[in-house]
């Protein structure tokens, strides 16, 4: 018994622009309520794919560029934390005055 079962190689990693980051963060936390927060793996999979954690640095930089514009705010543990200082698992959320 033969198997016609065939695999497709997974398509070469493709850069993937910080612009695709942000509208993904931005359209992600747009889908969510205005309380709620997303994970940068959130973003990093939906433009990612298989090759999400390749992109974790580039989603945290992004993250860290929209917190410098005022849009969003990255958090631990529930508050509010420097991005520049910030280690371990962050929260992505809209910018909002506590």
């Amino acid at each position: 018994m033969s198997d016609d079962t065939q695999q497709t190689p997974a398509a070469p990693h493709s850069k993937v622009d910080d612009a695709s980051i942000a509208a993904t963060i931005i359209d992600l936390l747009s889908q969510r309520a205005d309380t709620s927060s997303i994970c940068p793996s959130d973003a990093a999979r939906a433009v990612g794919g298989d090759h999400w954690r390749d992109l974790m640095d580039d989603t945290r930089r992004v993250a860290r560029r929209l917190v410098a514009e005022g849009r969003v705010q990255i958090t631990q543990g529930g508050e509010v934390v420097d991005p520049t200082e910030a280690r371990g698992p962050i929260r992505i959320r809209w910018a909002r005055e506590d």
